[in-house]
C-alpha cells in the first residue's frame, strides 16, 4: 500500500467518524471491492487498502495511535492484533460467509436461447404451431451426471478435503493476513474425477440437438416474445435449466391492418352507391362478410361488423371490423357515362345542405 493513503480517505470518512460509521464504511467498500465479486485488475490491492484501513480505525488503542504517528504507528503490528484471524474470518463475521462458499458449488441457471419466427397475419389471429432446433446442453446419459467412466466414482480433493476452498495466508509489512481462495487442484468442486466419462470427457454434460415446438396461440401480436420454460441448457449444481424465448414478428397484411383486438379495412364504392346505399361482400379473417352501406355515405365513415377482428385464445372480448368507406371518382369515363354525369350535374345542388 502507498503509506501515503490515508486511513480515513481510503474509507472515505472523517477524522470523527464514530465506530459504527466506520463498520459501515467498510462493508460498503468491500462488497464493492472483494475479488469475489470485482474481477478489475486494481480490485484486490484496492480491497487489501480497506480491510487495512479498517483493522486499524476499527480498534480504539491502534486508531490513537494512528492518528498520533501516522503509519508509522503501525507497522509494528499484524492483523492478528486487531481481534481477526484474517479475511476470511472478517467476512464471516460481517457477511455470513458469503465470501468465503465457492463459487464454483452456487447454483446457476443454464444457458438461455433466443429464436424468431414470422408469421402471417392470418398466423397470428388464429394461431398455429412452430418447431425450431436449437443446440443445448444435457446431463450425459451415459455417467448419468457424475462426469466418471461407468463403474467409478468421484474422489475427495485432498488438497481441501473436499471442502472446494482453501485459506491463503500472505505477508505484508503490516503483518500476516490470510483470505479463502477456491481450490486449484477441484475447481472448487470438493471432489476430483480420476477416470472420466469418455462421452463427455468428465464434464457430466454434453450438447444435444433438439427439436422443440411450440403452441402459437391465437391472437398474438407482433414483437410479442413466448418463453418456453426449462427448454434450455441444463442448469449446474442444482441450478434451473435455461429456457427458449421465441420472438413474434407479424408480416404486413395486404388488405388489413390491425389495431390491438380491431382490424381495420378500406372500402372503395362509387357516388351512385355511396349515394343510393348498398349491401356488399367485403373480406374478413376467414372470408367474407355482408356489410350495409347505407345511403348518402360518405368518404372516411366507419362501418361496423361485429365480432369479426381478433378473438385471443385468453380473454373473452373479441375485436370487430372496422371498414373505411372511400367514395372514389372514376379516373375516365366513357361517352355515355359522361352523359349521365353531364345530366345528373345540372339537377344536383352545389352546395350539400
Amino acid at each position: 500500500m502507498n503509506i501515503s493513503e490515508d486511513y480515513y480517505e481510503i474509507l472515505g470518512i472523517s477524522r470523527n467518524a464514530s465506530g459504527e460509521e466506520v463498520k459501515k464504511a467498510f462493508r460498503k467498500l468491500a462488497f464493492q471491492y472483494h475479488p469475489d465479486r470485482n474481477h478489475e485488475p486494481e480490485a484486490e490491492t484496492r480491497f487489501k487498502q480497506i480491510n487495512e484501513a479498517y483493522q486499524c480505525l476499527c480498534n480504539t488503542t491502534s486508531r490513537q495511535r494512528y492518528d498520533t504517528f501516522g503509519h508509522a504507528g503501525q507497522q509494528t503490528r499484524g492483523f492478528e492484533e486487531y481481534g481477526f484471524g484474517g479475511l476470511g474470518e472478517i467476512f464471516d463475521t460481517f457477511f455470513g460467509g458469503a465470501f468465503s462458499d465457492s463459487a464454483a458449488r452456487t447454483p446457476r441457471q443454464g444457458e438461455s436461447f433466443r429464436v424468431k419466427t414470422k408469421l402471417t397475419f392470418e398466423e397470428s389471429a388464429f394461431g398455429c404451431v412452430r418447431e425450431f432446433t436449437v443446440k443445448r446442453r444435457e446431463m450425459c446419459t451415459e455417467c448419468r451426471g457424475t462426469g466418471c467412466a461407468p463403474g467409478t466414482a468421484p474422489i475427495r480433493c485432498t488438497d481441501c478435503q473436499g471442502s472446494g476452498k482453501l485459506r491463503k495466508v500472505e505477508q505484508s509489512i503490516f503483518g500476516r493476513y490470510s483470505h479463502v481462495v477456491r481450490c486449484p487442484q477441484c475447481g472448487g468442486t470438493g471432489s476430483i474425477v480420476k477416470n472420466p466419462c469418455s462421452a463427455c470427457n468428465g464434464s457430466s454434460t454434453v450438447v444435444q440437438t433438439r427439436t422443440v415446438k411450440v403452441e402459437i396461440p391465437s391472437g398474438i401480436d407482433d414483437s410479442a416474445t413466448i418463453t418456453l420454460q426449462g427448454q434450455g441448457s441444463i442448469g449446474t449444481n442444482g441450478g434451473r435449466p435455461g429456457d427458449v424465448l421465441v420472438n413474434i414478428e407479424v408480416s404486413a397484411h395486404e388488405s388489413f391492418r390491425r389495431d390491438g383486438l380491431d382490424i381495420h379495412s378500406e372500402l372503395p364504392i362509387n357516388f351512385a352507391q355511396a349515394a343510393l346505399g348498398i349491401d356488399v361482400e367485403v373480406p374478413v379473417l376467414g372470408g367474407t362478410s355482408t356489410v350495409h352501406v347505407p345511403s348518402n355515405t360518405q368518404t372516411g365513415e366507419v362501418l361496423r361488423i361485429k365480432g369479426k377482428g381478433i378473438h385471443p385464445s385468453t380473454g373473452r372480448r373479441h375485436g370487430d371490423h372496422l371498414v373505411h368507406v372511400k367514395v372514389v371518382t372514376p379516373k375516365k369515363l366513357s361517352r355515355d357515362q359522361r352523359k349521365l354525369f353531364e345530366e345528373l350535374a345540372k339537377v344536383l345542388p352545389t352546395e350539400q345542405s
